[in-house]
């Protein structure tokens, strides 16, 4: 299992991670949906160095000219809600790839903890294709791997798995490496070291669903 973590090359990555953390910033949920969905579409641009290519040939007005195109059967999942403008990003790179999406949510429990419960999968086939599974915050890993399996339940074994992430901890890293199968590859913007007590990440960007769609009841 392979770790990328793309700010560690400086790049214009950097004013979009800026932008999603800065809390006068967050306040144009607009901007940062934007910014997020850019973050997307940059690692789907590193993402797509790693995949497996074809020649295609092609006519142009004046003869014919072979391109590598993407061979790879691509299915990229997200998890509702604050995975969407991530997910976006994705897709506005490989447009022609297959979705899947997952409800899932933390469930408080008495001993003030809390159980990830996945409560809806929509999925089609996953059976040797390439599974991008985009989802914004990789926290403590427990989410992440608990929708992989959901998924795998419903839709069969994917070849290879591309975990995307913009923020993760180093506790979710671990947590994912341990569990998550070998033909997973991991890529996240930063990694962060600290999580608190309600497993979220510092100094991390707060709740992206909230910011990116309004705080929830």
């Amino acid at each position: 299992m392979t770790l990328h973590v793309l700010t560690e090359q400086d790049t214009v990555l950097n004013k979009f991670i800026s932008e999603i953390r800065d809390r006068r910033i967050q306040q144009d949920s607009m901007r940062f949906r934007r910014n997020m969905e850019r973050i997307g579409e940059i690692t789907a641009y590193e993402i797509s160095k790693t995949l497996h290519y074809r020649p295609l040939v092609v006519e142009t007005p004046l003869g014919e000219a072979t391109v590598p195109v993407i061979d790879d059967q691509l299915v990229i999942a997200t998890i509702l809600r604050a995975g969407l403008p991530f997910h976006q990003g994705f897709l506005n790179y490989f447009d022609d790839a297959q979705n899947a999406f997952v409800s899932a949510y933390r469930k408080s429990t008495k001993d003030g903890k809390f159980k990830v419960k996945v409560e809806y999968i929509s999925c089609g086939s996953l059976e040797g294709k390439t599974l991008l599974l985009v989802d914004p915050m990789l926290a403590t890993g427990s989410s992440l791997v608990l929708t992989y399996n959901a998924l795998c339940e419903k839709g069969g074994i994917p070849a290879c798995t591309h975990v995307a992430a913009v923020i993760a901890s180093e506790q979710g890293v671990d947590y994912a490496m341990k569990h998550m199968p070998r033909q997973t590859t991991i890529w996240t913007a930063v990694v962060d070291e600290e999580l608190t007590s309600r497993s979220y990440i510092v100094p991390g960007i707060g709740d992206a669903g909230d910011l990116a769609y309004g705080e929830k009841i």
